[in-house]
């Protein structure tokens, strides 16, 4: 299975601070132990909300919001995905994971294409399938 963990925001993340050569390093290591252990797919810092905008979609309307935004706790500071054989497992590679200082993270599995039933007929499975081929032959 697959999981997305998002690494929620803080005050510092928003403003733009840097994480310190010991956090990069600390961080790092990790994320050699996840690639090694197969485990790592992807994953990302992101730059603040103020470099960012959002979009609401109502029918045909298309409105853009620049950032920054105000609700730091709702936002994100980076983010991986990983492939796991179970929701336990991504917990215990979380509870390694070389956060202090009340950082939040929030873990979440992916949908995989088995979730979705009967709606997903054979030629929207056909069509996933051919995406996704595509999209790693562009980013391999």
């Amino acid at each position: 299975m697959r999981v997305m963990v998002l690494v929620k925001a803080d005050k510092d993340s928003e403003a733009g601070v840097m994480p310190s050569e010991d956090i990069l390093t600390r961080m790092g290591a990790y994320n050699e132990e996840l690639v090694k252990a197969g485990v790592m797919l992807a994953g990302d810092g992101l730059h603040p909300s103020s470099r960012g905008v959002r979009m609401r979609f109502s029918g045909s309307q298309r409105v853009i919001t620049d950032g920054p935004f105000a609700e730091t706790k709702e936002l994100l500071a980076g983010f991986w995905i990983w492939q796991v054989r179970s929701f336990d497992e991504a917990v215990e590679w979380l509870k390694r994971a070389p956060f202090d200082g009340g950082t939040e993270i929030e873990l979440r599995p992916i949908f995989e294409m088995e979730d979705f039933g009967e709606a997903l007929t054979p030629e929207l499975r056909e069509q996933e399938e051919r995406l996704r081929a595509e999209t790693e032959k562009r980013a391999g």
